[in-house]
């Protein structure tokens, strides 16, 4: 056989595009990648060994790592994983059961100096809950001699009295992370973690929201309860996208609730995240694969008879991945990029579209736990192990259900444009082609009021691309409607007014109607903090042909205004302005921001001539940048109105006080997500130029002199930098303001001594009677 070739690494773990014999490798000491597999067996916290054979080139016929191996040349880590565990062991696993838990450099030298091993090791931790019998391993005989289970604590002496029976690693260095989160899950404190649940739980204010029906047709009533269901199914699809193995973690918590009172309390804050990862604590874990899913596996070694197979637990990563399930976990930008310049122009636009996922060929036939595995298998021509799955396939089982449902309910219906949005909407989730029905939704004019499909790019932290699916069911509010028709009717007004350069500002921004509802169910993508508006469709397309509609959530504006808003004022603003803070100016603002998504750059020319979007040329630093573009842009709007005479002069101090307030409840849904990242960078800007200023009470007030200069600065290099596509400039700005200041501190933690509640968490009786 070739002898195995491997990926030569920088010594900061990037590919220099070598590849090198792996003997040549450990002589001269190459930089290169390697996996480390532990398996750990829960009931009794013990690690399995492996006995290293006495023929192997290091650590002859000494203890060592359940398995390990090289990731030879162009091999993803996790099918390295996968593929060495069934090599040495005989023991096959889906991609869920394994969980990376870090990545550890090894650089040692033995052999008198003629092995040098500079080795970064992807670190995989696998669960399971009962031992495997030693007799239905298969071992590699020219790798492993034997195996064995050893206590942890017991195998961590050994290692730490370096006992030459094992191969030796520093459990007081990066590796003693593997003992580390085995003794924090092996030694759970249920009162603790019931503790800390509940302080998590009491930063969301519950609130129920409902809307008088009655003028809604008994066919539009109808029709409702079959879109509520097509929206539980936009619920499955979330789940699936933020991660693979999240589906089975909500079933397995939502079984098992009831079992204990730190259950439920794992239930209810999961409920509001949608994953394990906390949305205030930015991103921070909340659970860890101990509390996850148990899954049976009967085939996945030799048949022992009596023994019914092995119990692993669906494993997902401590920290939350950047890239979602959107993409392959072991992926970086770089091996998408060169993916992407070998690809055509139609194929590059599916693999950076809204619409479509990103696969590996290796995995195609290895996860035997993926349930979504009946869409079909497309292979475009092309040496990359990377290839493109459109979401009409990929969710296919679960989109056809929610199609049959959308088009029963479009043939229920009275109104035409209602009617047209569902029959269109259920086309394209199994056609993937989205501008029919966006183009149906803008032009929706119905009391009942949907929003349903893939839509906002939040959870795509690495290239800001892929869109999730969401719902939004409201009852239209024709009075508030028809009161805000001022500010559609005048974007094309404010975009020719803008604070930036003219050769950035779009000329054919259309008048963007604006619709207010009282929501009575949403589903998908509105995990953690809740959305008061939004501004769609995000495709750049539509935006440059017919604009954006823009929805107003009122009922939930009022609940947060009242739980959140007025609360977040008596301890942050100072006496004097406290009393300026007011649900129309919240309002007013709000609704601004949502028409400050539709103006300003999007289709943009780069100096080298090329067109492209705002969204692809920052790429992941997008979206909290057009989220704080929105914002002071909508504060410099207002102002603009006003002294146009189309707003009164008397809400010119309100507006700043309390979008100043506004500040403190964005701030604390965390700096990793879009919005209060976007808010950070104001703050401190607005603070920096003097426009805020703190007291010695530790309140804040609005310079009024001040801030009108300040809120058209910032707005003018936000604009520029997204006119430019300046990635750099934008990485820059957010680096230099998206923090935790000294005065913000300060506010944040009064906050929480008194304990405001950061959000509110919605429950819609009506429409989860409808389910039952």
């Amino acid at each position: 056989m070739a002898e195995e070739h491997l990926d030569v690494l920088t010594k900061s773990g990037e590919k220099t595009g070598v590849t090198k014999p792996r003997g040549e490798v450990h002589r001269d000491g190459d930089y290169h990648r390697a996996v480390h597999v532990w398996i750990f067996v829960e009931t009794t916290q013990e690690l399995l060994l492996q006995l290293r054979s006495d023929d192997k080139d290091s650590w002859p016929g000494q203890w060592d790592i359940s398995s390990a191996g090289h990731i030879s040349a162009g091999d993803p880590s996790l099918i390295s994983a996968q593929r060495e565990l069934h090599e040495e062991l005989g023991v096959k696993l889906p991609k869920d059961a394994f969980e990376k838990i870090f990545v550890f450099l090894q650089e040692c030298v033995t052999n008198d100096g003629k092995f040098i091993n500079n080795e970064f090791n992807d670190v995989y931790l696998v669960t399971i809950l009962h031992p495997i019998p030693l007799e239905a391993f298969t071992l590699q005989k020219e790798e492993v001699s034997a195996v064995n289970y050893v206590p942890y604590e017991e195998y961590r002496n050994f290692l730490a009295k370096e006992d030459p029976a094992y191969v030796p690693y520093d459990v007081n260095g990066e590796y003693g992370k593997l003992f580390d989160i085995i003794k924090q899950r092996c030694q759970v404190n249920s009162e603790a973690r019931s503790l800390s649940l509940q302080k998590q739980l009491q930063r969301y204010s519950p609130v129920t929201l409902e809307a008088m029906l009655t003028e809604l047709s008994e066919a539009d009533q109808k029709a409702l309860s079959l879109i509520v269901k097509a929206a539980k199914i936009m619920d499955d699809i979330f789940y699936e996208q933020v991660w693979n193995s999240n589906p089975a973690l909500r079933d397995w918590l939502k079984d098992h609730a009831n079992a204990s009172e730190l259950n439920k309390l794992k239930w209810d804050y999961f409920t509001i995240n949608k994953s394990p990862w906390s949305s205030l604590d930015e991103n921070e874990a909340f659970l860890s694969t101990a509390d996850s899913a148990v899954m049976l596996l009967p085939g996945a070694t030799k048949s022992i008879a009596g023994w019914k197979g092995i119990e692993y637990r669906a494993a997902f990563p401590v920290t939350k991945p950047p890239g979602a399930n959107f993409y392959p976990p072991d992926m970086d930008k770089m091996e998408f990029t060169l993916w992407l310049n070998g690809l055509t122009e139609e194929q590059k636009h599916a693999a950076t579209g809204f619409f479509s996922v990103i696969k590996r060929r290796s995995e195609a036939n290895l996860d035997a736990s993926d349930h979504l595995a009946g869409s079909t298998k497309k292979f475009p021509d092309s040496n990359s192990d990377l290839y493109t799955v459109p979401y009409s396939e990929i969710y296919r089982p679960l989109l056809t259900k929610a199609s049959e449902l959308l088009h029963k309910a479009g043939d229920l219906v009275s109104s035409p444009s209602l009617k047209k949005l569902l029959h269109s909407k259920a086309e394209a989730f199994l056609s993937n082609e989205y501008y029919e029905s966006d183009i149906a939704w803008m032009d929706l004019d119905s009391k009942l009021d949907i929003t349903i499909g893939p839509y906002e790019t939040y959870e795509d932290e690495i290239f800001g691309y892929k869109a999730t699916f969401e719902t939004f069911i409201g009852i239209r509010d024709d009075k508030a409607t028809a009161d805000l028709k001022l500010f559609g009717d005048n974007l094309k007004l404010l975009e020719d007014n803008l604070p930036l350069d003219s050769v950035y500002k779009s000329t054919d921004v259309s008048a963007a109607p604006i619709r207010v509802i009282q929501l009575i169910y949403n589903s998908g993508d509105v995990k953690g903090p809740q959305t008061v508006a939004y501004n769609l469709p995000n495709d750049e397309k539509i935006v440059k042909d017919r604009g954006t509609s823009m929805v107003m959530l009122k009922n939930v504006q009022e609940a947060k205004f009242e739980h959140i808003l007025k609360p977040i004022a008596e301890i942050t603003i100072s006496k004097e302005q406290r009393g300026l803070v007011d649900f129309d100016s919240f309002f007013t603002h709000t609704i601004c921001h949502e028409c400050c998504h539709g103006i300003g750059p999007h289709t943009i020319t780069l100096p080298d001539g090329q067109t492209s979007t705002v969204r692809k040329e920052l790429q992941e630093v997008h979206s909290a940048m057009e989220e704080a573009k929105a914002d002071i842009v909508g504060l410099w709007a207002l102002k603009f109105l006003i002294t146009k005479g189309l707003l009164s002069k008397s809400m010119v101090e309100s507006m700043y006080v309390s979008f100043l307030a506004g500040c403190f409840r964005s701030i604390r849904f965390g700096l990793t997500e879009a919005h209060g990242k976007g808010q950070a960078l104001q703050f401190n800007y607005l603070y920096e130029k003097g426009a805020f200023v703190f007291h010695k009470d530790s309140t804040f007030s609005v310079d009024f002199a001040t801030i009108e200069g300040a809120v058209e600065s910032l707005s003018h290099e936000i604009l520029t930098i997204q006119g430019k596509g300046d990635k750099n400039g934008a990485t820059l700005l957010l680096n230099k303001y998206c923090t935790i200041t000294g005065p913000l501190k300060t506010a944040l933690e009064n906050l929480e001594r008194v304990k405001v509640p950061v959000d509110i968490s919605p429950t819609f009786p009506f429409a989860e009677a409808l389910m039952n």
